[in-house]
């Protein structure tokens, strides 16, 4: 990833706060069927002595599964708030007319190395932990449990899921915030992204 200094992140807990706030990444893998692309819900573990984890699951029907490699590289990547930057959102724009269009962002590559967890202990670990955590943040009323459902129904739901864990060798954050511009500017488009409902983006701006 092209990555400049000015938005460069290397604070282990600032990435893993992003990866936990935007849990939806997208896996990316190479195999013998070329280059393939999917959109997981991850779970991330972190262990005192060990490397961190992201865990995920896929439909049996997905071929990625039986297509990588047991060990192979793969990247799994999460973006965060993100928009349009107008070059008019900048003071300075209107004095010299030195500006142009840009996309602000914060993003994290994370690199690993995969693994199929095939098995339905490991399964039924992945849905319980992603089912408690995001029912907690989303439906915390009333949360839907495993235990809900028909016993004969889950057990069918659970083989029809392949598990799979990444051993994370290496995190890549990019939040490119308008760090390179001066304070009026990015706080002018801040301002401009709070008009547009853009509160969450704005609100970074205003503490690169």
């Amino acid at each position: 990833m092209y990555n400049p200094s000015p938005f460069q992140v290397d604070d282990p807990t600032a990435l893993h706060a992003l990866i936990q706030a935007h849990p939806l990444g997208c896996l990316v893998t190479q195999s013998d069927a070329g280059l393939d692309a999917n959109h997981l819900p991850f779970e991330l573990l972190q262990g005192e002595s060990a490397p961190p984890r992201l865990i995920a699951h896929v439909a049996r029907a997905n071929p990625v599964w039986q297509q990588v490699r047991d060990g192979g590289p793969v990247l799994v990547i999460f973006r965060a708030e993100h928009a349009y930057i107008s070059p008019d959102w900048y003071p300075s724009k209107h004095e010299t007319h030195e500006q142009v269009p840009t996309w602000n962002y914060r993003v994290v590559h994370a690199h690993g190395r995969i693994k199929v967890r095939d098995d339905e202990k490991f399964v039924r670990g992945v849905v319980g932990r992603l089912t408690r955590r995001h029912e907690a943040l989303n439906n915390a009323q009333a949360p839907w449990k495993m235990s809900d459902a028909p016993p004969d129904y889950l057990q069918r739901m659970l083989g029809a899921i392949v598990g799979l864990e990444i051993a994370v060798e290496r995190l890549e954050g990019k939040f490119k915030l308008g760090q390179n511009k001066h304070e009026r500017d990015r706080l002018g488009a801040a301002q401009a992204l709070d008009e547009r409902g853009h509160a969450d983006l704005a609100r970074r701006m205003r503490q690169p």
